[in-house]
């Protein structure tokens, strides 16, 4: 059974902690049974319940936008009929991971850290939790500190300011804080933004709702899909279950690698190729252009799907509908717009987007001393400079979140049995490019990503430590190529932080003076 925040976890010190019991840090606890069955581990988690973001957003017709044979583990097939899935689908196949693999023993729920240290001479992180039952804190010590705890701020989405907002009469809500007693039936929704929750919101809003508009201040690529993939269907009636996975899952990587690189090589072409689709989606006459048709090109920003045209088919309805124009402010009854009109509302949703922050806004210190991240580089897109024992997953722009957790989660492994094989205590990697110049971890131009990337490592223009968010790439770098290299100092206990500074010495760059 999950251990919850009413019972004291059952470990002073583990060889691995775990942050975060979603999917990055589910898959984590499969990794360690299966690849490093000697080492102790725990995965805590700040809330009462698993599945992360599939347990933390609420809000009508969440699902995935990344079809789950990709999306999915690499090791425990997907079997479902739905390829785009639904969060309950997914909490579900999350749990059935835990109980199929026995790692509810591991799990610890309501248990939030809130500062981490790691002593170079003790080389072990001593991690303050608290218990969410009671607030009590306490010391845990662990060898390896793992985040899993993936990049949005669970306590606040973003809303930007809006003029005359307390003056609206009805209800204003951000997807991330969604009421359970809502009751939009039969009334009149505006819901402000065009991202991937907007457009999951209102195809499933105007299912009950006498109508919903999407207000954006400019166009985003929506790109419909079935949510049902015939091939893994047909696959699954012709094939064992794990060989139909297997090559689903090769084929749609490949899919997604070729809808990317086209989008990048070819722009105009693919922005040709998305507006004949969204044309072909929409009544005659509509008038994609304004509405469809963004500035910028493929993939500068991540693309949204939609399952089965179901937002087209909403405004092809007359359910839904979409006004492109900027808010002047909020009224008592409504928005008015730059252009001099009104949207009547009855409920307003503020589709804004979410506040990005790194590892789950752990303040990790080194030795006593506080380590402002974005003075670091990102090593390989999993470790941080000058940090010893600290690995984290951030998931791919351009493929499933879980594709990249797969291959941390293995590298990761790799790197204990390297540790334990050679005796070594720690690992640290330190910049050995003193040539290199650097850049945000995640270079987009989505607004929330741009908003955060001062938080967060940096990444330099060469490797180990540029993030080339390539999955094909990263599966001989994560998954073949040899552990140690020169950005990657070891040692044991004794005397490690002399052979980093040493290092450091003979050709590092901090990142503060390569900004």
């Amino acid at each position: 059974m999950n251990r919850d925040s009413a019972t004291p976890p059952t470990f002073e010190h583990v060889d691995v902690l775990v942050v975060g019991a979603g999917l990055t840090g589910i898959g984590m606890g499969y990794h360690l049974r299966t690849l490093q069955p000697d080492k102790t581990f725990a995965i805590v988690e700040a809330r009462e319940a698993i599945g992360g973001t599939w347990d933390l957003f609420r809000y009508p017709g969440i699902r995935s936008d990344a079809d789950l044979h990709t999306f999915g583990f690499g090791f425990k097939p997907w079997t479902r009929d739905n390829a785009i899935a639904n969060a309950d689908e997914i909490l579900d196949y999350l749990q059935e991971t835990v109980d199929e693999f026995d790692l509810s023993q591991h799990l610890h729920l309501g248990h939030k850290v809130v500062a981490a240290n790691f002593s170079t001479e003790e080389a072990r992180w001593v991690v303050t939790l608290e218990r969410s039952g009671d607030g009590e804190r306490f010391d845990v010590s662990c060898g390896m500190l793992f985040s899993a705890a993936g990049y949005y701020d669970v306590d606040n989405g973003y809303t930007p300011h809006f003029e005359g907002r307390e003056q609206f009469e009805g209800d204003i809500v951000h997807p991330q804080h969604w009421p359970e007693d809502l009751d939009y039936t039969g009334k009149k929704v505006v819901v402000i933004g065009s991202g991937a929750t907007a457009v999951t919101l209102i195809p499933a809003m105007a299912e009950t709702a006498g109508h919903v508009t999407m207000l954006q201040r400019s166009p985003s690529y929506v790109l419909p899909a079935p949510r049902q993939d015939p091939i893994a269907n047909t696959l699954r009636r012709l094939l064992p279950e794990r060989a139909a996975y297997a090559v689903t899952r090769s084929i749609n990587v490949n899919k997604q690698d070729l809808l990317y690189k086209a989008s990048r090589r070819f722009p105009k072409q693919m922005r040709a190729l998305v507006r004949r689709v969204n044309m072909g989606a929409l009544p005659e006459g509509y008038d994609v252009d304004t509405h469809f048709k963004p500035s910028y090109a493929p993939w500068d920003q991540r693309m949204c799907v939609v399952p089965d045209s179901d937002l087209f088919k909403a405004i092809s309805s007359g359910a839904a509908s979409v006004v492109t124009d900027r808010i002047e402010r909020f009224t008592a009854q409504g928005i008015r717009l730059a252009s001099g009109a009104e949207l009547e509302a009855d409920v307003i949703v503020t589709a804004t987007g979410l506040n990005m922050v790194p590892f789950g806004k752990i303040p990790l210190q080194v030795d006593g001393t506080s380590v402002n991240l974005h003075d670091h580089v990102a090593y390989k897109g999993l470790m941080v400079s000058d940090i010893p024992n600290f690995v984290f997953t951030v998931g791919y722009v351009n493929h499933a979140w879980t594709l990249k957790a797969d291959l941390v989660a293995q590298w990761f492994c790799r790197l204990l049995a390297h540790m334990d094989r050679n005796g070594f205590a720690t690992a640290t990697p330190v910049v050995d490019d003193a040539t290199m110049t650097m850049a945000p971890l995640i270079d987009m131009g989505t607004g929330y990503v741009n908003r955060a990337m001062h938080l967060f490592p940096q990444q330099g223009s060469r490797g180990p430590w540029r993030l080339d968010q390539d999955y094909k790439a990263d599966r001989t770098i994560l998954g073949t190529d040899p552990i140690e290299d020169s950005g990657l100092v070891f040692s044991e206990a004794a005397g490690h932080f002399a052979q980093v500074a040493e290092a450091a010495a003979l050709g590092s760059l901090a990142a503060s003076t390569a900004r």
